[in-house]
């Protein structure tokens, strides 16, 4: 025979009950789904337990219950972007880099964009002098070119060039510093190969298209 604690907990952990916790956890998640919306895909100040609550409609208690730290929280937004996007990582074969490339900048066109540091004048000034060098010297090889596909090319030179891919090796990867110098002056190489066989950014896009 059933002691009375023992049928407490069976009622407390009812299918009623259960059901009622999905829709709560659901409904946490749908609003920092909603706040990472609203902010820069970098910046993730705004996601905090308080405004998921506010959001959501519950208070900070209950969302704690659901997910112990803001750490577990973030973790069940990103995952549902990433659902949201199409992409999934495990399993992420090199053929399926491009493609997968493309659905994650799809996706994140719909963030705000925000620079990630106010911009010095001079260092503005400076990328401005770089990016105008480098078009002049896509144009300069790929005179037939559009004037889109010249500008994509080069500001694939200027991503691979910028101290921030430097960093984020180095950083991100914590590859060594000449091996990071000697992996931007790989692709480097091969998209001046392609410039100079003629090979746009137009006709990569169409064969990630094909495959």
């Amino acid at each position: 025979m059933a002691q009375p604690g023992q049928q407490q907990r069976r009622r407390y952990d009812s299918p009623v009950r259960r059901e009622q916790a999905a829709r709560t956890r659901e409904r946490i998640v749908v609003a920092g789904w909603e706040l990472a919306h609203e902010s820069p895909v970098w910046d993730w100040r705004a996601l905090t337990v308080r405004a998921v609550a506010e959001r959501a409609g519950v208070n900070e208690r209950t969302v704690y219950r659901h997910f112990p730290s803001e750490r577990e929280l973030h973790d069940a937004v990103m995952l549902r972007l990433e659902e949201e996007a199409g992409v999934t990582l495990e399993g992420l074969r090199l053929g399926d880099i491009a493609k997968a490339t493309a659905r994650v900048f799809a996706h994140v066109s719909s963030f705000p964009m925000a620079p990630r540091t106010p911009r010095d004048p001079t260092l503005t000034a400076t990328d401005e002098r770089r990016r105008a060098a480098l078009l002049r010297a896509v144009a300069a090889q790929a005179d037939r070119w559009t004037e889109s596909d010249a500008a994509m090319a080069a500001s694939i030179l200027d991503v691979l060039w910028s101290v921030a891919s430097y960093e984020r090796l180095l950083t991100g990867w914590e590859i060594a510093p000449e091996d990071a110098t000697k992996a931007l002056t790989w692709a480097i190489g091969l998209v001046t190969k392609a410039i100079q066989e003629g090979r746009s950014p137009a006709e990569s896009e169409a064969s990630v298209r094909e495959n």
